[in-house]
């Protein structure tokens, strides 16, 4: 007999919210927020080139699941520029500046608030760990749906320095409980970091797939544990796994 799963580790992006709409005009206006409060600072930097760095980084990060963060992007992309000794502030409020555009983009799904009020009035544990290259950034999201109290802790790569799928990710957050992989459950819609990598440390997983990519070469590689098509499946779905444990 094995202890009942009282621990669950959501994804955030695609999972507890998901975008309002396309991305691309988002970024466009979002690289030129920052771009701007730049030159409120004297500091001439191209949008284009911003984001073409910006996508060298995200390449990188997803070979070696290692979070350098857009600070750091942005920092040494201007040193390259020849802007040495930016100050911190200018950095920080020309990505502020980027991000007050890209937050407008995201939507909390429709039965998270529910579902988390739900596992909580049962006595379950949450946390949050996302992929993101600004801890921040998140944070202010959380913040503005109003659900941060339902939460142990909201972690970000940006912050951990350690991607999902990393094992260290995970590792990190079980930290904070305290516990056994085998005592928590991951959920989230990405096969790849949020399955795979919970999984190989031998967490439970559960796939959500409302919002999730079908690659039929990974859905052969990994299996998830579980899977359900939305989040108001959850609960009757841990009563389920706490029962086989019995």
């Amino acid at each position: 007999m094995k202890s009942p799963i009282r621990h669950i580790l959501f994804d955030l992006g695609g999972t507890l919210m998901h975008s309002r709409g396309d991305w691309a005009s988002v970024l466009q206006y979002a690289d030129e927020a920052l771009t701007q409060k730049l030159d409120e600072c004297d500091i001439k930097l191209d949008k284009n080139i911003f984001r073409a760095r910006l996508h060298k980084y995200y390449e990188q990060r997803d070979k070696d699941f290692q979070e350098t963060t857009y600070h750091f992007v942005l920092r040494e992309l201007l040193e390259e520029q020849g802007y040495a000794e930016v100050d911190e502030t200018a950095i920080r409020s020309a990505l502020d500046a980027m991000y007050s555009i890209t937050q407008t983009n995201w939507i909390l799904e429709e039965d998270t608030l529910a579902v988390i009020q739900n596992l909580k009035s049962e006595n379950y544990q949450l946390g949050i760990f996302s992929n993101a290259g600004d801890d921040k950034d998140v944070q202010e999201l959380i913040e503005s749906f109003a659900i941060q109290q339902y939460f142990d802790f909201v972690l970000t790569s940006a912050a951990c320095f350690y991607r999902k799928p990393h094992p260290r990710a995970f590792e990190m957050a079980l930290a904070r409980w305290s516990i056994a992989p085998s005592d928590a459950v991951m959920i989230g819609d990405s096969l790849q970091a949020d399955i795979y990598g919970a999984k190989n440390l031998g967490m439970q997983t559960i796939w959500l797939t409302r919002r999730a990519q079908f690659n039929d070469d990974i859905m052969q590689r990994i299996q998830p544990d579980f899977s359900l098509q939305s989040l108001d499946q959850l609960l009757p779905m841990l009563e389920q796994i706490n029962h086989m444990r019995a």
